[in-house]
């Protein structure tokens, strides 16, 4: 799967992307922020209760949406605009 992070999310955790495995136990969009957020300090940024939106594959989607091998999910802060 490929992970994107954008905005202070790519500064928090120090990279723009990552590919990786699907992990073991991770089915859901929120399963993959949990297990991303125990990675420790500049992680925790994805933690829950923190203000994340998500993209899967292109498409807006909520913590419960399901994640496969070859997905592409992007993480990024709410946008705000005058």
């Amino acid at each position: 799967m490929k992970v994107l992070y954008f905005a202070s999310l790519r500064e928090a955790v120090g990279r723009t992307d990552e590919e990786f495995e699907l992990p073991a136990g991770v089915a859901t969009v929120g399963d993959l922020r949990v297990h991303l957020a125990a990675r420790g300090e500049g992680w925790q940024a994805l933690a829950e209760g923190r203000n994340v939106r998500a993209a899967l594959n292109q498409r807006m989607v909520g913590a419960d949406a399901l994640v496969a091998a070859g997905d592409e999910v992007a993480f990024f802060p709410p946008v705000t605009g005058g």
